[in-house]
């Protein structure tokens, strides 16, 4: 069974789109996590700017070369303490839920913000009212979803109000709907007093969140200081040993995206990510 590989297309060195799209294929990727404002920073994709004409344009350059958008980035503060800041960042992801069909893909991807501006490490996120906004929010963006056949695909990660497999799973069950789906990213459940026990967490999100992972974050990280530091796959402390394993049993052809792995590394990373798959 073959690894279905990307990358998210902003880790490559940014040129016009037909180019972008070539020198991805030429690592015999199969799909990316398109970022329209990071990859795409000379057309305007500002609010209000989308319509199926660009939508189109852009993914029939990626599905000429069988290259599949597996996810529209668009990461925002969805419980931005700016009521007119969330407000717009909610609008700006319900856009890109409602022409992620042109543009051939069926998944919008954000993580779920902070109580501040700036999306720093704070254990305020960690209290009540800010899980319950988080629900809101997501709420809205899902039904929005559900009008167009599209699946709001939410990651977790310490910085955030859902921080861990069972806020997850907590805002899985407090959002009832099948157009809510988990991407998952290990690294993003670790810090730096919890990385020793990386393998009961990962177990534990798979347990937890299995059936509903539709996307796996692949990056990887090295202890820095008295900090986690990301750092690109196969460069750090990650076990992919089991991670794979999990993913190979319970998941497969899922589409596994490269985050933080950028030249001169790509090539050695996606080395390092399908022997240890062949190896699972």
């Amino acid at each position: 069974m073959n690894i279905n590989l990307g990358i998210r297309a902003h880790d490559v060195e940014k040129r016009p789109l037909e180019a972008l799209v070539e020198e991805i294929a030429s690592k015999g990727l199969t799909s990316v996590q398109l970022a329209l404002g990071k990859s795409l920073d000379y057309i305007n994709t500002d609010l209000g700017s989308l319509s199926p004409g660009l939508a189109h344009y852009v993914g029939s350059e990626f599905s000429k070369h069988q290259i599949q958008i597996a996810v529209l980035g668009c990461y925002i503060n969805m419980i931005h303490p700016d009521q007119a800041e969330r407000r717009k960042s909610l609008d700006r992801f319900k856009e890109h839920i409602r022409f992620a069909r042109d543009f051939g893909c069926s998944v919008v991807g954000t993580e779920t913000g902070n109580v501040n501006a700036e999306i720093v490490y704070t254990k305020e996120n960690f209290k009540e009212a800010p899980f319950l906004e988080v629900v809101e929010s997501v709420r809205e963006l899902v039904e929005e979803a559900e009008k167009f056949g599209v699946i709001v695909g939410v990651e977790a990660g310490v910085n955030h109000p859902i921080y861990s497999p069972k806020a997850m799973k907590r805002l899985l069950d407090s959002v009832d709907s099948n157009n809510l789906q988990v991407i998952l990213d290990p690294v993003n459940l670790l810090t730096i007093d919890t990385y020793k026990n990386q393998d009961e967490i990962i177990k534990e999100a798979f347990d937890l969140l299995g059936d509903r992972i539709v996307i796996l974050h692949a990056k990887d990280f090295i202890v820095e200081g008295n900090t986690l530091k990301p750092v690109a796959v196969g460069q750090g402390l990650l076990n992919y040993d089991l991670v794979l394993k999990y993913i190979k049993e319970k998941k497969p052809f899922i589409n596994i995206l490269m985050e933080e792995t950028k030249e001169p590394y790509i090539d050695d990373s996606i080395t390092f990510l399908t022997s240890k798959y062949e190896q699972s």
